[in-house]
């Protein structure tokens, strides 16, 4: 059988412990009522043996005569609780499932609990006059403790992270109080939890009580089989037992407390001696619970509308920004509305197509980027929130004074873009009831055991790196934002596209008409080229004819140029790029030979330094170094000692080649026109050429 601990209480199954506390006793009966188990003291208190009862019609005892009818008719719902004599003692019957058997439990009448008739009224009263939560709660704790007469009653509320705080109480005035006390989740497990949500009562009248095994018949097999979720007499674990011996509790009795189905917290009792409540002074505090149940879920979805309200309207602001044909970002971040309005925080971001825009108090960059890389790797789902960034993401801890608490929503399935809305450290202080660790104690068997805490004296906690919680209406608010955020940013990419589709299309047909226009001017270019030939040699002897003629054949052949530039230019970008590792020392040397051979101008010189090798197509860096190096050799061949420069040089972001000449060089005044189609410095006047080959230049690169 496995041994449970605090190190894995959370997996004992404590609704099936095969045994009940024994201040009552219990038979297990079929769909034909035949009793198929039952407690092993009921010999004590009915007489009759055990074995004599296994197999035997629940008829068979005579307090049960008549009480039911033979079967259990289908959807059969027991009417609770069904009043019984034993030997002159009274005792409650209560029906429950365990499909698909059922548990009869008998438990006494009596009870050390007040008369409940006038409590109740006057419970139900206060606690539906009271406006405030904490009175409400107050008010429940108060009328509680005098239905049951406990020493102590508790609201036990559960945080986030599943550890419970004590936030009302009502109390024997000799006892210290407990109010404004922390207890770690580990206290009650969630198979515990889970058994309260469904069961939402538990009386434990005895720790100090020896529990009652159950004994099965043979063909059941086990008594743990047996589901005993829906049982009040059901045995209590032994790691539960010695936990309330650790607080000298020798009796406790809880009741839930549900917000629309989930566990909001607990109605918790002690009380310092064995106390034994029966089922109708259980089922007046289960009401009460019930009403206060109603109450605290009734605030709370108040409390959340009020909130969604408010982030309803500050939200507004941006979704009409965004409405409008301008930037996401503009949209976001601005001074009539950020994402600071829309959800309560110190700081905000949205990391979007490589860029980072901000607003309040927010890291730097670099941990933006890291932070969103590290979201899109580990945390697939379209929200991510948690008050304490630092135990999910180490790097945070350094910047707690700006992102202790990070709610984010991603923005791309294949991108880490977000929004990112920042909680600054709300530094705290935590009054634990016992320091929440898990002592260790030496067994008889020399190992190390894990135990319940022995001492609940006030244990103090600076709490560090932690900010105020996202509540649920903000984070809905926040998933609300960014939906209408993805649809701007999936119009705009529509937008964007269509407009690419457009420009392809113009940039064709732009291609194409140029091409069709450059052709076609060559025929007449020829033809007037011929009539110049024929003017030349006919009229050759006649001076001012021949000037004429050549004047011509000059102009034509500078249009011819033109037309052949400019076929260039359009067809630029057209061929498939072959990438590769270009030897620019052997270019650049190629490159000088020829241009020094081509010139035959022994005043020239060409000094190549430094040549890092580049990546690109290698036709098109020699096309971009010739008209580079040829426009330098031009535009320098009237100095007296012309001087041309090259070199390379290698820097992180990327390599830089530059080519200096002492040449007319370019007015500061056309610096911004010179890579444009047919635009040449005033300078170049008297050089040849025709203004398009920086142009093709800046289209190659």
């Amino acid at each position: 059988m496995r041994n449970y601990d605090l190190t894995n209480c959370d997996l004992e199954p404590i609704h099936r412990s095969g045994a009940i506390q024994g201040h009552g006793f219990l038979l297990v009966v079929d769909g034909n009522l035949g009793i198929i188990g039952c407690s092993e003291n009921v010999e004590r208190i009915v007489g009759t043996p055990v074995g004599a009862l296994l197999g035997e019609p629940i008829g068979a005892l005579d307090f049960l005569q008549h009480l039911f009818p033979p079967t259990l008719p289908p959807g059969f719902r027991p009417s609770n609780p069904y009043p019984v004599s034993i030997g002159g003692t009274r005792y409650a019957l209560l029906v429950s499932a365990a499909d698909p058997y059922w548990l009869l439990e008998f438990e006494p009448e009596r009870s050390h609990a007040a008369p409940i008739e006038l409590q109740l009224e006057h419970a139900m009263t206060d606690i539906l006059a009271s406006s405030a939560l904490t009175d409400l709660l107050q008010a429940a704790t108060e009328h509680i403790r005098k239905i049951i007469q406990y020493d102590r009653v508790m609201v036990y509320r559960f945080h986030d992270d599943g550890h419970g705080e004590v936030v009302a109480e009502s109390k024997a005035e000799r006892l210290d109080t407990w109010r404004g006390l922390h207890y770690p989740a580990t206290d009650i497990p969630q198979q515990a939890r889970e058994l309260y949500r469904v069961n939402p009562t538990r009386l434990i009248a005895d720790v100090h009580a020896q529990p009652a095994a159950l004994v099965m018949a043979a063909h059941v097999g086990s008594a743990n089989a047996v589901d005993l979720t829906n049982s009040g007499l059901r045995a209590v674990s032994p790691i539960h037992i010695q936990y309330l011996k650790n607080m000298e509790v020798a009796s406790s009795f809880s009741v839930s407390i549900l917000d629309q189905d989930k566990l909001w917290g607990l109605i918790a009792c002690h009380n310092y001696t064995p106390r034994f409540i029966n089922f109708r002074q259980r089922n007046a505090a289960k009401l009460v619970s019930q009403v206060l149940s109603t109450a605290v879920s009734l605030k709370q979805q108040e409390q959340d509308r009020r909130l969604a309200e408010s982030l309803r309207v500050a939200s507004e602001g941006i979704v009409r920004h965004l409405s409008r044909n301008i930037p996401v970002k503009d949209a976001l971040i601005n001074d009539e509305c950020s994402l600071l309005d829309a959800i309560p925080s110190t700081g905000a971001a949205i990391v979007y197509n490589k860029e980072i825009h901000a607003v309040g108090e927010v890291p730097e960059a670099g941990f933006l980027q890291a932070l969103a890389s590290w979201l899109a790797r580990n945390h697939l789902s379209p929200v991510f929130h948690t008050d304490c960034l630092s135990a999910h993401f180490p790097e945070a801890a350094a910047q707690s004074d700006t992102a202790s608490g990070v709610l984010a929503c991603r923005l791309s399935s294949y991108h880490p873009e977000y929004l990112l809305w920042f909680r600054s450290e709300r530094l705290r202080s935590v009054d634990w009831a016992g320091k929440p660790d898990k002592p260790s104690e030496l067994a008889e068997n020399g190992l190390l055991t894990i135990s319940p805490r022995q001492s609940f004296a006030v244990w103090r906690q600076d709490v560090h790196h932690t900010s105020a919680p996202w509540e649920p209406a903000e984070i809905q608010a926040a998933s609300k934002l960014t939906h209408e955020v993805k649809f701007a940013i999936g119009r705009k990419a529509s937008e964007i596209r269509l407009l690419h589709d457009k420009l392809q299309e113009a940039y064709t047909e732009l291609d194409t008409f140029s091409y069709t226009v450059s052709h076609d001017l060559k025929n007449p270019l020829t033809t007037i080229k011929s009539y110049s030939q024929l003017l030349h040699m006919r009229f050759g002897t006649d001076p001012k004819l021949k000037q004429v003629a050549e004047r011509i054949g000059e102009s034509t052949q500078k249009m011819q140029l033109m037309i052949e530039e400019i076929l260039n230019y359009s067809r630029m970008g057209q061929d498939t790029l072959v990438r590769k590792t270009v030897n620019m020392k052997r270019l650049l040397a190629d490159l000088r030979d020829d241009f020094l051979m081509a010139q035959n101008n022994a005043n020239l010189r060409i000094d190549v330094y430094d040549t890092p090798a580049v990546a690109g197509d290698e036709m098109m860096v020699l096309q971009i170094f010739s008209n580079l190096l040829g426009n330098a050799v031009k535009y320098s061949s009237k100095a007296a000692n012309a001087y041309i420069r090259i070199n390379g040089t290698i820097a992180d972001t990327g390599i830089t080649y530059a080519i200096a000449d002492n040449g007319i060089g370019i007015n500061a005044a056309d610096e911004h026109l010179i890579f444009n189609l047919f635009s040449r410095s005033k300078e170049a006047e008297g050089f040849e050429g025709s203004g398009v080959g920086l142009a093709i230049v800046k289209r190659m690169v």
